[in-house]
């Protein structure tokens, strides 16, 4: 009798051991399913932000806004792409400094040239409200989670310790920088990093000089955000951070200033 009991315990133990190593098993494909469902949700939505750059933004990074308005499948999709997977989302699915920054790049360009569109292509946002309502107020969802501009910039990108991401994060405005028109990729995100520097600060739109007075003027960028440029966070300090992307040194001695910011919202004529 005792036998017996030892054999029906050794066969129910072993059934238990069965039945739970399936259900792992079954957990772990669905686990792995989704982990493929989103990745292919992201990965096959990039074409479609391409295909936008490719069809409403120009050489110089103006977009047309009043066509994207009338035809808007494209950016669409990438923007419901982005609303269900992100790096904090489905960090598995980004296992690279690279390729984290690049979906925060696509990202934030993607939902702020649609901001535009849903805002009724304003001229400006020159005043604080209007850069209040679009940047603050306006609701964009990123990996299943509701945020905004504004925040995401502050709370999720900046704290990446990344600076060079000033120079290519776009708010659809003049003095931002030259939107490219090709998508980012982590494979070639490090050189897109720098060359978006170099230009930035070889145009005499955003860099200023006045040799006669000794002064330099920078763009508002580098006010709004100093203390990423450098640790001081003293606007005097920033001359050398600038030279390291000048081809014209700036002299550390000239007084720094800062030039103002345009809000016209960069369409094409």
């Amino acid at each position: 009798m005792f036998n017996t009991f030892v054999r029906f315990f050794m066969i129910l133990l072993c059934s238990t051991h069965i039945s739970i190593a399936n259900a792992d098993d079954h957990a772990n494909s669905n686990t792995q399913a989704n982990i493929n469902d989103n990745d292919n949700v992201y990965k096959s939505a990039l074409p479609d932000w391409q295909a936008t750059l490719d069809k409403f933004v120009d050489e110089q990074g103006r977009t047309n806004f009043a066509a994207l308005s009338n035809d808007s499948q494209a950016i669409q999709r990438f923007l419901d792409a982005i609303a269900k997977v992100s790096p904090n989302s489905h960090p598995e699915l980004f296992t690279t400094r690279e390729e984290v920054l690049a979906y925060h790049v696509n990202t934030y360009n993607a939902l702020a040239m649609w901001g535009v569109v849903e805002r009724g292509i304003p001229k400006n946002f020159s005043s604080l409200w209007k850069r209040a309502s679009f940047f603050k107020f306006r609701k964009v969802t990123i990996g299943g989670k509701k945020t905004n501009l504004y925040d995401y910039e502050n709370k999720v990108i900046r704290p990446l310790n990344e600076p060079r991401m000033h120079f290519v994060l776009n708010c659809m405005v003049k003095d931002c920088p030259r939107l490219p028109q090709q998508h980012f990729t982590a494979q070639t995100l490090e050189v897109d990093l720098q060359t978006a520097a170099v230009e930035f600060f070889n145009k005499p739109k955003h860099i200023q000089i006045d040799a006669g007075k000794r002064t330099v003027a920078l763009s508002g960028i580098m006010k709004f955000y100093t203390k990423d440029y450098v640790a001081s966070g003293k606007k005097q300090d920033l001359v050398a951070y600038v030279n390291q992307y000048r081809d014209d040194k700036i002299p550390s001695d000239y007084k720094v200033k800062f030039i103002d910011y345009d809000w016209t919202v960069n369409q094409q004529p």
